[in-house]
C-alpha cells in the first residue's frame, strides 16, 4: 500500500493563496462568530475568545455613526475594535442600512408577522448613494491597520433591502462604496454581497457588472434548514464557476468565498442542541475543504428566552451566557486541530462517511472524522507506528481516548459529531 495523497484544491481549483487580509486556510484563523452589540459585553468577549473564535462579525450601522450630515460619531465603534484587539479578535464590519436623513420612508410587510410597516428606504437616490459611500470610506480609513474586514450590506437579495431587493440598486452602492474605500484606503479589505443562500440569478448579475474588480472575497450566507452542511458542496462549486468567469484577468489568484452568516437554530422544528453542535464544527470543517478561509457562525448569544422562537435560539450560549453543547465543540476543534489545514479529504466507500485529513507545518498528521448519516464504522490503515499507547482520538466533546492499532487497521465508529485522530507523523494508507 502507499500513503494517499489528497488534495482538493488541486481537484476543484480552490485558491492555495487567500488575497488581502482574509485568513489563511488553517485553524482556526478563519473561525468566525456573530454578535449583536457595540459597547459593554466585556464577558461576552471574553467567552467568545476563550472558546476558539477568532473572528466578529457586527453590523456598522451609518444611522448609529453619522448622527448628524457630515458628522460621524466613532465612539462605540472604537470600544468595540479595542475590545477586540485585546482579545486578539478581528473584526468583519457590516456597512448597513439606510439613512433617514438621507432616504424618505416606505411602506414595507414584516417577514415574520406579514403585517404592514414602515422603513427607511436603501439608498438609491445620487445624494443617499454618495453619503453612504462617503461614510464608509471614512470608516475604512479611521480602523485602516487593524485588521478588518468591511462587508457591504447584509442580504441585499431579501427584506433587507427596502421596498423590495433591487440587484441594479444594490450594485451601484456596491461600486460606489468600493470606490471610496479604495481612494481613502487602498490595503482596505472588501467582501460582497453577503446574499441569503447562494442565489444563482443574483449573483450572476453581481458578478457580471465588474465588480470583482474592487473584491477581496464573495460573501454568501448558505443557510438551510435541517440540512446539514455538507449539502451545500454542489452550491459551492456552481458559485466558484460564477466567480472564476467573471475574475479580472489580472488577478494573480482566485478571489476566494466567504461564508459570513450561517447557523441552526436549536428551536425544536430545525435542530437539536447536540445537532447544532455537530453541525458547527463540520461547517468549519467543510467550508475548509471547499476552499472558503472564513466562516461566521451564526449566533453567539440566544437572542430571547422562548424556546420555540427560531430567532431566540441560533446561539452557542443561552440568554445568560450559559454554555451550549457547540459551545465545547468549538473549543474542542478550535484546541485539538490549532495549525493545521485540510489537505484533502480521504475516500471511502460510503459518501456520507467523511475523514479529512490535516496537517502542519511540522508534517503531522490529524484526522478529523464523522458521519453524514446515522452511525457507521470505517477501518482505516496507517503507515507508521502508533504510540504504545495506543492512536490518540478525542471525541468533539473533548472527551480523549486511545485506540490500539491492530492487523486490521484503525477502527472508528463514526457519528454525526466528529472526532479527531492524532496521527503523529503517521499517514493513511489506500
Amino acid at each position: 500500500m502507499k500513503p494517499v495523497v489528497v488534495s482538493l484544491g488541486v481537484a476543484l481549483g480552490l485558491p492555495c493563496m487567500v488575497a488581502g487580509q482574509l485568513p489563511a486556510l488553517r485553524l482556526p484563523e478563519g473561525v468566525g462568530v456573530n454578535i449583536h452589540f457595540v459597547t459593554g459585553h466585556e464577558r461576552d468577549l471574553d467567552l467568545i475568545a476563550a472558546a476558539g473564535f477568532r473572528w466578529v462579525r457586527m453590523d456598522f450601522t451609518w444611522e448609529a455613526v453619522e448622527r448628524l450630515r457630515g458628522e460621524y460619531d466613532w465612539r462605540g465603534y472604537d470600544e468595540l475594535t479595542r475590545n477586540l484587539r485585546r482579545r486578539g479578535l478581528r473584526a468583519l464590519f457590516i456597512l448597513d442600512y439606510s439613512h433617514h436623513l438621507y432616504e424618505e420612508s416606505v411602506q414595507t410587510t414584516n417577514p415574520i408577522t406579514g403585517r404592514p410597516e414602515t422603513n427607511v428606504a436603501s439608498p438609491r437616490k445620487p445624494e443617499s448613494v454618495e453619503a453612504f459611500a462617503r461614510w464608509a470610506a471614512a470608516a475604512a480609513a479611521r480602523y485602516a491597520r487593524q485588521g478588518v474586514v468591511w462587508e457591504i450590506w447584509n442580504e441585499p437579495n431579501i427584506f433587507f433591502w427596502r421596498p423590495h431587493p433591487n440587484v441594479d440598486d444594490y450594485i451601484r452602492l456596491a461600486r460606489a462604496t468600493c470606490r471610496a474605500i479604495r481612494a481613502a484606503e487602498p490595503q482596505a479589505a472588501i467582501i460582497a454581497p453577503g446574499i441569503s443562500g447562494f442565489d444563482p440569478p443574483f449573483m450572476e448579475r453581481f458578478l457580471a457588472s465588474g465588480i470583482l474588480e474592487y473584491l477581496d472575497g464573495v460573501s454568501v450566507h448558505p443557510y438551510r434548514f435541517r440540512r446539514p452542511p455538507e449539502s451545500a458542496a454542489a452550491e459551492y462549486r456552481q458559485l466558484r464557476q460564477q466567480v472564476d468567469a467573471h475574475t479580472p484577468a489580472g488577478r494573480a489568484e482566485p478571489i476566494p468565498i466567504v461564508s459570513s452568516e450561517w447557523g441552526w437554530s436549536t428551536d425544536g422544528k430545525d435542530v437539536s442542541p447536540d445537532t447544532q453542535a455537530a453541525f458547527l464544527v463540520r461547517q468549519q470543517l467543510f467550508n475548509l475543504s471547499m476552499g472558503v478561509p472564513l466562516s461566521i457562525w451564526y449566533d453567539w448569544k440566544n437572542d430571547g428566552r422562548d424556546p420555540h422562537e427560531r430567532e431566540h435560539n441560533f446561539g452557542v450560549v443561552d440568554a445568560d451566557l450559559n454554555p451550549k453543547p457547540a459551545y465545547r465543540a468549538v473549543q474542542t476543534l478550535v484546541r485539538e486541530l490549532a495549525g493545521y489545514a485540510v489537505a484533502g479529504r480521504f475516500p471511502l466507500e460510503r459518501g456520507s462517511d467523511w475523514v479529512l485529513v490535516l496537517t502542519n507545518d511540522a508534517g503531522m498528521t490529524r484526522l478529523a472524522a464523522w458521519s453524514v448519516e446515522p452511525p457507521s464504522t470505517v477501518t482505516l490503515q496507517v503507515e507508521g507506528k502508533p504510540p504504545p499507547e495506543g492512536w490518540r482520538v478525542v471525541a468533539g466533546d473533548g472527551q480523549e481516548n486511545r485506540l490500539p492499532a491492530t492487523s486490521r487497521g484503525l477502527t472508528l465508529e463514526l457519528r454525526a459529531l466528529p472526532q479527531y485522530v492524532d496521527l503523529g507523523k503517521g499517514r493513511l494508507l489506500r
